[in-house]
């Protein structure tokens, strides 16, 4: 411990070490005050009023203990190695020994929770947060039983008159003067911290009385629910007053963009973006009218739409394409489903159906993924997929096509692969339709993922259901074959009345996909 403690001394107890340290402590404390303050209501997470609860008392804690070492140092000339402080809390004042225990903790997860609430917005940290945590844990267990195992130590060292003598020549223990001195400053810090804390209270409520004065502002959301905030809440403020589900990982500091929302009405009144704010927003390629909830403080009236859900993870404040949000799109839709399956399923074991499921799902969701398209959803015995999420129509098409075709390929592989298995073929039909849709992230909590709605799916569907009545492993629109720019004349063209459309579409139904010219 003396050893360490020369680093210590080393590093902070010198003029630049001084003004360092205490300049910190001023600064954070400052912080903490002004972060009061400005709040408009004082709804906090459970983690943010434990990080403010602990910070407060951290000085509360250790008022004594700074005195009682460096002060003492200061005045009397003490040597306040670690003999004279476990001394003191394990002799001399063992009600001390709490107080110090309790502190370190105190600190310790205070300065953790700054930690986790910074760098859990970091993409790396999700790989990282086990072996982070475990580090947390062990490292004020350990400091915390080297303190005990000191203090013990000490306590049988003391019983040596020779020791205890040498130690009181080499520490030159305050007079009882100094040590009531001590105590007296020690008071005098905990009142300080505790006033300073009340005058911001006192400061908040003075200040709640004069904006009052400048009238209302009314934020409103989608659902038309319509909120009363004072001028100078900020948006997230005023969802949180007022018990709006609204998302916020970093606990409104303006880091994680989780709270973003797009300005429907007012925007033209809104104060100016700051520097901090367009910092972030430029990150995630933020489009116009879009601001960030903590930071936009509206002085008159405002409507405003939430981009993320509640639950939104750290992850989503990341760069994303616009797409994820929603967005109207021209794409091409895949939809496969396996024939007569249900008949294979009642004549086989549960396990057998599930491993021949997923052996079919593997080499589908392969072919899909090695085309370029994006594997929507398996459902039941079928598959969904979408080309063109974030790559040119013509492409897309060309994609959607590769993959039905490596889709009939990969098929035959399978059944190869699963001849004992099977009392006949595996068999496909694939529909494949290209339209707008509108492409977003949808759904709730774990089962959200990227997908598509709009009459052009439900198309995509309904051809895939017309490869039964043709007999035919694959059958596509016409817009699909326009669209990549591939001469498919070879192929019968129906015309196929397709339920919920008005007009008939165009199709080439393909008998193998696999004889598709791509």
């Amino acid at each position: 411990m003396e050893a360490g403690r020369e680093w210590f001394l080393a590093l902070w107890r010198n003029p630049v070490g001084t003004i360092a340290a205490a300049g910190s402590i001023l600064i954070h404390f400052v912080l903490a005050l002004w972060a009061v303050y400005v709040r408009q209501n004082l709804k906090f997470s459970i983690g943010e009023a434990l990080q403010l609860a602990l910070g407060i008392s951290i000085p509360l804690l250790l008022a004594l203990h700074f005195v009682g070492t460096r002060g003492v140092h200061e005045m009397a000339g003490t040597n306040d190695n670690y003999a004279y402080v476990l001394l003191y809390h394990f002799k001399f004042d063992p009600v001390s020994t709490y107080i110090q225990i309790t502190a370190v903790i105190a600190a310790w997860v205070h300065g953790c929770l700054g930690l986790y609430y910074w760098l859990r917005l970091k993409p790396w940290f999700a790989k990282c947060s086990q072996f982070l945590f475990s580090c947390a844990l062990l490292i004020p267990v350990l400091s915390i039983l080297g303190y005990i195992h000191g203090g013990r130590e000490v306590l049988v060292l003391f019983e040596n008159k020779e020791w205890r003598d040498a130690a009181r020549e080499a520490i030159n223990f305050p007079s009882q003067e100094i040590v009531a001195k001590t105590e007296v400053i020690a008071k005098l810090e905990r009142v300080f911290v505790i006033g300073a804390f009340l005058f911001v209270f006192v400061a908040r409520g003075i200040r709640s009385l004069w904006v009052r004065r400048k009238g209302i502002v009314h934020v409103t959301y989608p659902d038309g629910k319509s909120v009363i905030v004072t001028p100078g809440t900020t948006v997230l403020e005023a969802s949180k007053a007022n018990n709006i589900p609204h998302a916020s990982v970093c606990g409104g500091r303006g880091r994680c963009s989780t709270c973003r929302v797009r300005v429907v009405e007012g925007e033209a009144t809104l104060p100016e973006i700051t520097p901090d704010e367009q910092k972030v927003l430029d990150r995630i390629s933020a489009p116009p009218l879009v601001r960030l909830a903590c930071q936009t403080r509206p002085t008159s009236d405002v409507t405003v739409m939430p981009l993320l859900p509640p639950n939104a993870t750290a992850q989503e404040g990341h760069h994303r394409p616009d797409y994820h949000s929603g967005q109207e799109k021209e794409i091409v839709i895949l939809f496969a489903d396996l024939r007569d399956f249900t008949k294979f399923s009642e004549q086989k074991l549960p396990y057998d159906v599930v491993f021949v499921l997923n052996r079919y799902f593997t080499n589908m969701g392969g072919a899909v993924g090695d085309a370029g398209g994006h594997l929507d959803k398996f459902i039941g015995d079928g598959v969904m997929a979408l080309f063109g999420v974030d790559v040119p129509i013509a492409t897309a098409a060309r994609q959607a096509m590769t993959a039905a075709k490596l889709m009939a390929e990969r098929l035959d592989e399978l059944n190869q692969t699963l001849a004992a298995e099977l009392a006949e073929p595996l068999r496909i039909g694939i529909g494949l339709h290209a339209g707008p849709a509108i492409i977003g992230e949808m759904g709730y909590g774990k089962t959200t993922s990227l997908t598509a709605i709009g009459d052009a799916v439900n198309t995509a569907s309904r051809i895939e259901s017309m490869t039964k009545e043709y007999k035919a492993q694959l059958v596509l629109s016409q817009s699909v074959a326009d669209n990549a720019g591939i001469d498919l004349t070879s192929f019968p063209t129906h015309q196929l009345d397709v339920r919920g459309r008005s007009e008939d579409i165009t199709a080439r139904v393909v008998v193998n996909a696999k004889d598709l010219p791509i």
